[in-house]
């Protein structure tokens, strides 16, 4: 298959990588110094030479603020049977955009990063396929997302939102606090150590990215609920009250199974 992915950013190149041992890759980028380092795959800075490719699958790989203004960019440029897809942590907009694009599209969200994940073995990540893509294009990313042993699940773009809202918002927010109230440690510990690690690594993702994950319209229900754990657990502590902090530590490990 002849597959376009725009931006060459992490997960663009982690695709290009991935996807050209077994298919015709073109990586397209408007900055040519993203395309240093890409093997085996076209690197091209020109639309018209995307004319020329005639994908037959374009993933948009940009940054999550560009995604539906690099759509409507590449978009006559490419054939009509050409299926667009996305890999967006955030689909707000995209079902509305697809709906009315004219083309056939496929919308996924692998869910890792570069930034924490290992991506020599995957088999302990997860993606999501919206149930509402095209059916060739869903088995398109079946496979290949099988072939990276990911665990798949089919969400319908609502329930995805939903669900990214629970798993991106929270860990998200909570190392955000961390980060804000931080200061300068001589003898840190080790679980001190270990958030200082998770809060470097998640700054170091786009500003933009960090932003639509919180901006989500399912992410303010889940903060609220931080915001209600934490007034409670400042009563505990408070109050110094050890019977209310014991039942707090079980609900905790009870969680956590």
């Amino acid at each position: 298959m002849k597959i376009l992915i725009l931006g060459a950013g992490k997960m663009g190149r982690f695709f290009a990588d991935t996807l050209s041992f077994h298919h015709d890759v073109c990586l397209f980028d408007t900055d040519p110094k993203q395309l240093r380092f890409v093997y085996n795959a076209i690197r091209t800075t020109d639309l018209e030479e995307v004319k020329t490719f005639e994908p037959e699958l374009m993933i948009n790989a940009v940054t999550i603020k560009y995604t539906i203004e690099a759509f409507k960019t590449v978009i006559p440029y490419l054939p009509k049977n050409c299926i667009l897809s996305d890999i967006a942590s955030v689909k707000t907009g995209l079902k509305e955009f697809y709906e009315t694009c004219g083309f056939r599209y496929v919308s996924t969200h692998p869910m890792f990063g570069p930034t924490f994940a290992s991506l020599s073995d995957l088999s302990t990540q997860s993606a999501i396929i919206i149930k509402e893509s095209d059916f060739l294009g869903k088995a398109f990313f079946k496979d290949v997302y099988s072939s990276l042993r990911l665990k798949i699940f089919e969400y319908s773009f609502e329930k995805h939102d939903q669900t990214t809202a629970y798993s991106l918002s929270i860990p998200f927010a909570s190392t955000l606090v961390f980060g804000s109230v931080m200061r300068h440690q001589e003898a840190p510990g080790t679980t001190f150590k270990r958030h200082m690690a998770i809060a470097q690594g998640l700054m170091s993702e786009d500003d933009y990215l960090l932003q639509e994950i919180l901006f989500n319209p399912f992410a303010p229900e889940q903060l609220e609920k931080i915001r209600e754990k934490l007034g409670y657990l400042l009563e505990i502590v408070k109050d110094k009250d050890a019977e209310k902090m014991q039942t707090f530590l079980r609900t905790v490990r009870k969680n956590l199974e």
